[in-house]
């Protein structure tokens, strides 16, 4: 039987260790020792059932464990500290902005789009090289306060993984991806409704997107889902996984990374103030149609 409905529950945190969500859903972790130490500390033996997941590990302590974690001062003044010192990454000038002020005409944003983007284990949206080039790039130009805004698709099964039979063969496995789970959120307009891209796809037929939003550091990057009620089951499976399907099926995710990733970038800068792209980035020429 089909479920009609999932439902992810996330964990409620005592006030004192409130910053956690923060700080595990903002991917600077992956590259912040100290931020990997600290979760790694809340509860080791969590922390490996999670897949060092930290959204899944504030899923996986007790509510004992956290009540105790809570009144310990030790702890409660690390998570502070490490909240304070990612806020100061995120609002203080870094490389870019000092080179911007001596020459104000650098761009003021960037639109990077790649089919695949590899920061994290946890965002299982890569398959290789490619994608973990893209997630470098995310993460240097964070560090660098380069304003990117990273464009891709986000895969409800991934792409493929490998095991092998009894006897020798290579068997693929593609696992179902719960947005609720990751650590994502769903871009929404002015109004707090869920912003909706369309993209007119071959046949005249019209291709809804809803658009999920990771952070990256200082970089959003914001992916482009069309497995919404919205759209024909057909067109509904556009994103459904990295590299597959045959060379229609591809074109019709190069048109919705390209054209839809555009428009997308237009609803989050509208939405959230940021500044709007000058220059285009095109990691491979999967996203070519945004020149359209």
């Amino acid at each position: 039987m089909r479920a009609l409905r999932r439902f992810t529950v996330r964990a409620q945190l005592p006030a004192p260790l409130a910053p956690l969500q923060t700080l595990a859903t903002n991917l600077r972790w992956s590259w912040h020792p100290p931020t990997q130490d600290m979760f790694t500390g809340l509860d080791h033996d969590a922390w490996e059932r999670s897949g060092h997941d930290p959204v899944r590990l504030l899923g996986e302590i007790s509510t004992a464990r956290l009540a105790e974690l809570a009144k310990d001062a030790d702890t409660v003044v690390t998570v502070r500290e490490l909240a304070d010192d990612l806020q100061a990454y995120l609002t203080e000038p870094r490389w870019y902005q000092l080179e911007r002020e001596e020459d104000p005409t650098l761009p003021a944003a960037i639109g990077y789009f790649s089919m695949e983007f590899g920061v994290s284990e946890v965002l299982p949206n890569y398959s290789g090289g490619l994608g973990v080039l893209a997630g470098d790039h995310l993460k240097a130009a964070s560090d660098l306060g380069v304003p990117l805004i990273g464009v891709g698709l986000l895969y409800r099964s991934g792409y493929f993984r490998q095991s092998l039979s009894l006897d020798g063969w290579q068997l693929e496995h593609y696992p179902v991806l719960d947005p609720q789970g990751l650590p994502l959120q769903l871009l929404a307009d002015e109004s707090g409704a869920t912003v909706l891209v369309e993209v007119v796809m071959p046949g005249e037929r019209t291709l809804r997107a809803r658009v999920w939003q990771a952070t990256v550091g200082r970089v959003p990057l914001l992916l482009l889902d069309s497995d919404i009620e919205e759209n024909e089951p057909d067109l509904r499976g556009v994103t459904d996984r990295l590299y597959g399907g045959d060379q229609d099926h591809r074109i019709r995710q190069e048109i919705l990374v390209g054209v839809g990733g555009v428009r997308a970038v237009r609803a989050f800068c509208r939405s959230t103030g940021h500044p709007i792209p000058e220059v285009f980035h095109t990691n491979e020429g999967h996203a070519g149609y945004l020149g359209l």
